[in-house]
């Protein structure tokens, strides 16, 4: 029944993108950072891209993933446009490479690679590169099975009456032809799922080689529509790249088309299997786009910027500028981005201490009304961060990785507590101070500066702690804070005199300054925790402060 066969195809193209994902996921958390660091090395100039693109894809096995990848950078300024535009012709290139090898007749290999790859994935005792390793070699193996599969249940096709009348439109009419390519390889989101399905059907003469090349002209498109579509919300810089390359696409499709009908009479003076001239076409196609394109990028940018301009600056302080999803199946970059974008959090809230005590000390309204606006953006960063960090998922995480992701989360709410301290006690200290028109003593006032700026220092080593993971500044942040309790037990002791005394601002004031002190002294605490983690690895700490009963 032709309806039972086009499910065993459609079931053993779902296995063959599954099988494509393992092995995408695989290298991506395997060797996520350094083919990240391959594609920034390699934009120094388009040729080095270009090759950086290449060879980046070929171990990914989607161009898509890397355009992905090359469109975030520019988002963020790392790369140019140009630059973007040269690694994508290349991955481009790279993922028919990839149909090339998957073209031989390699199913005999499946069980083997599926065994091994079990193995390593499951082995005790296992780093993450040999259960990536295990998790490639079961995708790898999968996929071959898939193509195995695709091939047999496609053979019974080419006696059905049904399908040439299915058909029949599609070879008559090229543009609607490359529309169902284009759409069909944006649905799996997959140029070569698609590439390698039409292979299969012209290797079993369920399609005409004629028809084959048409769908894989516009595969070749519809590789692009998602990157896309998925940059539309991007600053412009990143959505011009996916753009270029969807133009190049289109230019190359159109330029092909003349001569598409003298295809299969070129490539047959090399070679005589119709499956492997269909996957040939594909890499020739895509060396022809790069080739022609290449030279030319600087005016494929120029056209990218006419279609999408620079929009005005409207820069949202609230919104967090790193966080990426599309790194998180690479913990290192995603812990990396969360963990500047938490030290961003670190620095609007030291700008916000600094606010809160002018308000104090002055009798400032405006600050007060400045630093709870900037209350307001760190809560909203910090519900960012933890649900970015949420989606990481702790299985895609070694050992490391892990605790690195713990301290970023812990710093993170720690930054986001001495925020509330600071909203809902020193602001509400300071409108009490301002609304009763209460001043400290001169003596009192600079007690408590002093405390301030040692807790500011605090809070300011912390960061440095935090993104260095340094032992010795660890102890030294955990060192001031007794410093600290020193000096919180000396102004303490020196305000209990001047009441004694009689001072009138001290009287006055002194609920206000003894809830000063108890909340400078809450803040000094959550920043100096950030250090524990540290010194415990390091076996710097005492299992317990209490001295052991003799």
């Amino acid at each position: 029944m032709p309806s039972l066969i086009l499910l065993h195809i459609i079931g053993a193209v779902c296995l063959l993108l599954f099988g494509l994902k393992l092995v995408r996921t695989g290298v991506t958390r395997a060797f996520g950072v350094e083919l990240r660091k391959c594609i920034s090395i390699g934009t120094q100039n388009r040729v080095m891209g270009f090759f950086s693109g290449l060879g980046v894809t070929a171990l990914l096995q989607s161009s898509t993933a890397t355009t992905m990848i090359v469109t975030s950078f520019a988002g963020q300024g790392l790369i140019t446009t140009v630059a973007g535009l040269a690694v994508v012709l290349g991955a481009d290139v790279g993922t028919t490479i990839v149909a090339q090898i998957l073209a031989f007749d390699l199913s005999w290999l499946s069980p083997v690679l599926i065994l091994v790859g079990y193995i390593c994935y499951e082995v005790k005792d296992q780093s993450t590169a040999i259960r990536q390793t295990g998790r490639i070699l079961i995708g790898l193996g999968l996929m071959m099975l898939a193509l195995s599969l695709i091939k047999s249940s496609a053979a019974p096709l080419k006696e059905s009456d049904i399908l040439p009348l299915i058909l029949a439109p599609l070879n008559g009419d090229p543009i609607f032809a490359i529309l169902v390519g284009a759409i069909l390889t944006w649905m799996f989101h997959s140029s070569l799922a698609i590439v390698l399905l039409i292979m299969s059907m012209v290797h079993n003469d369920v399609m005409s080689f004629h028809l084959g090349v048409l769908l894989v002209l516009g595969a070749n498109i519809g590789n692009v529509i998602a990157p896309f579509l998925s940059s539309l919300r991007d600053p412009p810089e990143a959505t011009r790249v996916p753009l270029g390359n969807l133009i190049m696409r289109v230019m190359g499709v159109a330029l092909t088309l003349i001569f598409v009908s003298d295809v299969e009479q070129w490539l047959e003076v090399f070679l005589d299997d119709k499956a492997r001239m269909v996957v040939t076409f594909h890499m020739a196609f895509n060396i022809f786009v790069a080739i022609l394109f290449l030279p030319f990028l600087d005016i494929v940018h120029q056209i990218t910027k006419i279609i999408i301009p620079a929009r005005a600056h409207e820069f949202d302080i609230s919104k967090p500028q790193y966080l990426d999803d599309r790194v998180l199946e690479t913990p290192t970059v995603a812990l990396t981005n969360a963990a500047r974008e938490s030290l961003r959090m670190a620095d609007l809230l030291d700008q916000m201490f600094q606010d809160a005590w002018k308000a104090i000390l002055h009798n400032d309204a405006a600050m007060v009304e400045k630093a709870k606006l900037t209350d307001s953006v760190i809560d909203k960063i910090y519900k960012a961060v933890k649900a970015y960090l949420v989606r990481m998922g702790s299985e895609t995480m070694n050992g490391a990785e892990a605790k690195r992701h713990f301290q970023i989360l812990n710093f993170a709410t720690n930054i986001e507590h001495v925020g509330d301290i600071i909203d809902k006690n020193l602001l509400a200290l300071a409108n009490k101070k301002i609304r009763d028109g209460k001043h400290f003593s001169a003596e009192g006032e600079k007690e408590l500066d002093i405390l301030f700026n040692l807790v500011l220092d605090s809070v300011r080593l912390a960061q440095t702690v935090f993104i260095s993971g340094d032992e010795r500044l660890a102890r030294q942040l955990v060192e001031d804070k007794a410093i600290i309790k020193r000096a919180e037990v000396q102004a303490s002791i020196s305000h209990m005199a001047r009441l004694q005394a009689g001072v009138k601002e001290t009287e006055n004031t002194s609920d206000i300054h003894m809830d000063i002190v108890r909340d400078l002294r809450r803040i000094n605490s959550l920043m100096a925790s950030i250090a524990y983690p540290i010194l415990e690895e390091a076996g710097s700490l005492r299992p317990t402060l209490l001295k052991d009963k003799s």
